[in-house]
C-alpha cells in the first residue's frame, strides 16, 4: 500500500530497518515533534513507533508512511490515513528543520494530495494544524486547503480542520486568522 512516489527533489519510499536512528533523531527534535501528535515522546517510544510501522502498518498493510528522503537522506516522515478525527483521509507530514523554508513542504504535500486524488481516488483530503503551526497553515491554503472547524484541545489549544476537494481547484485564500 504504500508505493514509492517521487517529485522534483524528492523520494518518498517505504522506510527500512536502517532508517531507525534517523527516524527517531527526526522525531526527537522538539521543533518537528511539538507539531506531530500528542508531542514529544521519549526515545523509547518513538523507537516503539517505528517498530510499529512494520509490525502494523506494513504487515497489515494499513495505510500508507512514507521515509521522505532527499540525495538520499532521510528528511521527513509522511501519511496518509484514515482518522475518526476528520472523518475521512488525513495528511501527515514532517520535515527536519535543515529542510525548512526551501518549498519542500510545498513539494511533499503536494505529492501526497496527488496520491490521495489520483492513486487512492479520494473525493477530499484533510488535515489538523495546531493553531500555533503557522508555517503549516499556510502551506496548506497555499495549496488549496481551507478552514473546515476548530478543536479545541483538553490542554486548552486549539486545532485547526482543513480540507481539500479533488473537484475544486486551488484558490489563492487567506488562512484564517487564529490571532
Amino acid at each position: 500500500m504504500t508505493p514509492t512516489l517521487r517529485t522534483e527533489r524528492l523520494l518518498l519510499d517505504p522506510y527500512v530497518p536502517e532508517d531507525e536512528d534517523a527516524f527517531v533523531s527526526l522525531f526527537q527534535d522538539t521543533r518537528v515533534s511539538r507539531w506531530m501528535g500528542e508531542g514529544p515522546a521519549t526515545e523509547a517510544d518513538d523507537r516503539a513507533l517505528f517498530g510499529r510501522i512494520f509490525t502494523n502498518v506494513y504487515a497489515q498493510d494499513l495505510f500508507a508512511v512514507w521515509a521522505v528522503r532527499r540525495d538520499g537522506l532521510l528528511i521527513g516522515h509522511a501519511e496518509i490515513k484514515w482518522t475518526d478525527t476528520v472523518g475521512g483521509h488525513e495528511l501527515i507530514y514532517a520535515l527536519a528543520p535543515t529542510a525548512w523554508g526551501s518549498g519542500l513542504g510545498t513539494e511533499l504535500a503536494e505529492a501526497i494530495v496527488a496520491f490521495g486524488f489520483g492513486t487512492l481516488e479520494l473525493p477530499t483530503v484533510h488535515a489538523t494544524v495546531a493553531a500555533e503551526n503557522k508555517a503549516s497553515l499556510a502551506l496548506l491554503h497555499r495549496i488549496g486547503f481551507t478552514h473546515v472547524r476548530d478543536i479545541e484541545e483538553a490542554d486548552g489549544t486549539t486545532t485547526g480542520v482543513l480540507s481539500r476537494h479533488r473537484d475544486r481547484p486551488p484558490t489563492a485564500q487567506p488562512p484564517k486568522s487564529y490571532e
